[in-house]
């Protein structure tokens, strides 16, 4: 078993601990949580809490840890990590800039040690059948691409919140959701030549606003939109139209909840279409567990180092396009 600190215990925090408190592959060794009101949940789970981060690095039993902590904190956090000999698993944004990004990616190369990031989408059933299509050239020349990824999870929160703040979570739904949709399309594509983004503030009142939309061209020629609202019931399609062939993927399923099903429906002609339904899985684990059998050395992590960073380059393009009202080249 990998011996593992948990960062963080807020929303998503929990989530991770949930799934890893007996997980065969990860022994939470400690939970770091600066909030005294949460440690009853955290021993709750039987675990251990520990007074701080430092505390955590300088366990020996810690091999990895699991950065669940707001974003501003993951560039420190993973160079401290690093320092310390420790494996990273990032939940994204992997940084608030490129600049961090290739910081962190760079000292994880240099150390030997592998970088994980909080994009599970890439897990999905449906997600890796689509994968595969491409791959294979079944949609012939690829056109365009429309993807969402919206929700109301978080409509409760208030204005004193890190997540609704320009600083901390930027151009409205990016860090949220939209930076899951980059992640896939940087995946199929590769990189992107242009942007151009737009932010609004329908009804929260949030600094960041609850509303982006953005239009790319990738370098491969191919254009993409894609939208993520804060402030909807939820709502997750990709539509991948193709010269032979388009794919419309539609889920009623949500990475952090089990239940529910995705629907791919791929269209040739009125007279020749199939849909294939796919079970909720648990992409959350499954990205973990990818992470967990890089350090064993048992596979390669599915990230590149591109990928990596050019997700961060895009979400800052986004949010210079989002400010200045102007398209970005990259």
């Amino acid at each position: 078993m990998i011996g593992t600190a948990l960062i963080g215990f807020g929303w998503w925090g929990q989530h991770i601990a949930r799934r890893l408190s007996d997980h065969s592959d990860f022994d939470i060794r400690c939970v770091v949580e600066p909030a005294a009101g949460l440690h009853s949940e955290i021993e709750a789970l039987d675990l251990n809490v520990a007074p701080s981060f430092e505390v955590a690095l300088n366990d020996t039993s810690v091999q990895a840890v699991i950065l669940t902590s707001p974003n501003d904190l993951h560039d420190s956090q993973i160079l401290l990590a690093v320092a310390a000999g420790k494996h990273v698993f990032c939940e994204k944004p992997l940084s608030l800039t490129a600049k961090g990004a290739r910081a962190s990616i760079e000292a994880c190369r240099s150390a030997g040690l592998v970088l994980g990031i909080g994009h599970e989408r890439r897990f999905e059933p449906a997600i890796l059948a689509l994968r595969d299509l491409l791959d294979q050239g079944a949609l012939g020349t690829i056109m365009h691409t429309e993807m969402a990824f919206s929700h109301d999870k978080l409509k409760a929160l208030t204005s004193d919140s890190w997540r609704t703040t320009k600083a901390f979570a930027p151009a409205a739904g990016m860090t949220q959701m939209g930076i899951h949709l980059t992640d896939l399309l940087i995946a199929f594509y590769g990189p992107v030549a242009s942007l151009h983004a737009f932010t609004a503030d329908r009804s929260l009142g949030w600094e960041t606003g609850d509303v982006v939309t953005v239009q790319l061209q990738f370098k491969a020629g191919m254009t993409a939109t894609l939208q993520a609202i804060l402030h909807t019931p939820h709502f997750i399609r990709t539509h991948v139209f193709g010269s032979d062939m388009w794919v419309e993927i539609r889920n009623s399923t949500h990475p952090d909840t089990p239940g529910g099903t995705a629907t791919m429906e791929r269209y040739r002609s009125i007279d020749e279409t199939e849909t294939q339904v796919f079970n909720w899985t648990d992409s959350v684990t499954a990205n973990l567990e990818a992470f967990g059998a890089a350090i064993r050395g048992d596979a390669p992590y599915p990230y590149s180092d591109f990928e990596l960073l050019h997700n961060i380059e895009v979400l800052d393009a986004i949010i210079l396009s989002a400010e200045t009202g102007q398209a970005v080249q990259l």
